[in-house]
């Protein structure tokens, strides 16, 4: 009898349990939908707040008003609060130019720009250049990433907002826009560019001469960029190459997609980058495939700035964190967000931040970048540089030389350096050897690299040739090791105040 009770007070406890984690379960489902209700109550109102407030203007308003302004104006305005640069309204103008965009052809200057959602008379928005696409205008007259562009045709860059700058820079072929940019602290200079048909190349590539060392460079990101890495891959292996430099400076990114392919053809197992949302279909793993792979057990040093962004910090990332690439140059851009492009017709849409990517050892870059393994920095001039910088850019001394003299060799370019160095004594030859050949390359085409003036290419030269590869890759940290040391020195900081 003493057993049966025991064992029926066993049961009556169980069943206790069951009914209170139910009644439980009952009152968090009836939390949980009361809070739903709640916020789909509080959605309902303000939409009939706004459909109010769209109809009383457009029936009160002093002038008769177009309702397609009030529409696109809400639109902006919505997606403008939440202070996402990436996040925007796209009209006619603006859906035109990411068409234009994704099929590799419109008429523009060829300057990847940003610009923040916030204006102030401390800070002003103005454009900041992420990088000019390479022989374009833009790259033709010498605009270098992180210059400002404070006017468009004598418009303050800081009073319009990013569609109506994308809608003044692009547009049709042969006409003139007139910038005016800000470089460092105090130089300012005009520029004008003459629209042109923007076809990006995505790949160049070669061997460094007198090398056994492939030098890669990855402009952008495009459903074509795999196919040309993997040619200049194979031309490298013909040719021998015993390492590798990828170039991802000024790469401003493009398609997630190609970036993880690239990454794949040289890490064979593990993740290659992810993507985080409160979406769950949004959330997503790329992971390397060893049949993929195409290179191992090669030297490779990744070449960074800060106009290197988004997609090709996704390769760089993935690289380092696999202990596969050493990084030379300077931190990168940090755009670490992912954004799609949904048509709300046939002629507007919105583009808006669906997810974050994550590198292989779980960090997010948003606003950080990744730091290189060894900042190597192009020399900064002195004030008096800067004044002798802009005296010269706004002169004709250099295009009065070049004029008419396309076939110029390179002791005819070191010549005139120094001609104009007993003038402009504060800027260093090798810039001013630069600005010739740049002048030079306006009708010539870009060179594949610039040995005399590019030192971060020729610090990774010396890694590849003199230095050991095993032992730098071998002490080098991943972002979350990075990110953990970062904090961790962070606390000791607020310990000792």
């Amino acid at each position: 009898m003493k057993k049966f009770d025991s064992i029926l007070k066993r049961i009556n406890s169980v069943l206790l349990i069951f009914i209170i984690a139910l009644f439980a379960s009952q009152c968090f489902a009836q939390s949980a939908a009361n809070s739903a209700s709640e916020k789909s109550g509080k959605s309902r109102q303000f939409m009939e707040m706004m459909n109010g407030v769209f109809d009383f203007v457009e029936r009160n308003y002093v002038d008769e008003i177009d309702p397609q302004v009030l529409y696109a104006g809400a639109l902006k305005g919505m997606l403008e609060s939440l202070k996402d640069p990436y996040t925007v309204y796209l009209d006619k103008s603006s859906f035109r130019n990411i068409s234009d965009t994704t099929s590799g052809s419109f008429g523009g200057v060829g300057l990847q720009i940003s610009k923040s959602a916030e204006s102030s008379p401390e800070k002003p928005a103005y454009v900041e250049v992420a990088s000019p696409v390479e022989d374009t205008p833009g790259f033709k007259a010498g605009i270098l990433a992180g210059d400002l562009i404070i006017s468009i045709n004598g418009t303050d860059t800081s009073t319009i907002t990013m569609e109506q700058v994308l809608d003044m820079l692009r547009g049709k072929v042969g006409e003139s826009v007139e910038l005016v940019i800000r470089r460092g602290k105090n130089m300012e200079f005009p520029v004008s560019l003459v629209r042109a048909i923007i076809e990006v190349p995505t790949v160049k590539y070669g061997m460094i001469e007198g090398t056994k060392i492939g030098y890669m460079r990855l402009i952008e990101f495009t459903p074509q960029t795999v196919e040309r890495t993997q040619e200049a891959l194979n031309a490298f292996k013909e040719a021998n190459a015993t390492s590798l430099i990828i170039d991802l400076r000024n790469n401003p990114g493009g398609l997630i997609t190609s970036a993880a392919d690239i990454a794949d053809k040289f890490i064979d197992s593990g993740s290659i980058v992810s993507t985080k949302s409160r979406l769950s279909f949004e959330n997503s793993v790329f992971t390397a495939s060893a049949k993929k792979t195409t290179v191992r057990n090669m030297p490779i040093v990744v070449l960074i700035n800060k106009g290197s962004a988004s997609a090709s910090e996704i390769v760089s990332g993935a690289l380092k964190d696999n202990h596969l690439a050493y990084l030379v140059g300077q931190r990168t851009y940090g755009k670490g967000s992912v954004q799609q492009v949904l048509p709300l017709s046939a002629t507007d849409g919105i583009k808006i931040t669906m997810a974050r990517y994550y590198t292989p050892s779980d960090v997010n870059i948003d606003k950080i970048g990744i730091p290189p393994d060894r900042e190597i920095l192009f020399p900064v001039l002195s004030e008096e540089g800067e004044k002798q910088y802009l005296e010269l850019y706004k002169s004709t001394e250099v295009s009065d030389f070049v004029d008419g003299r396309s076939d110029l060799t390179e002791k005819q370019i070191s010549d005139f350096a120094k001609t104009l160095k007993s003038k402009y004594t504060e800027i260093d030859e090798s810039s001013l050897r630069k600005l010739v050949r740049n002048e030079v390359n306006k009708t010539k085409g870009t060179m594949l690299y610039d040995l005399d003036y590019d030192i971060q290419l020729n610090e990774a030269i010396s890694i590849l040739q003199k230095e050991n590869f095993t032992e730098l890759i071998k002490n080098t940290k991943t972002l979350k090791e990075l990110q953990d040391l970062a904090i961790l020195e962070d606390s000791k900081k607020d310990e000792k105040k």
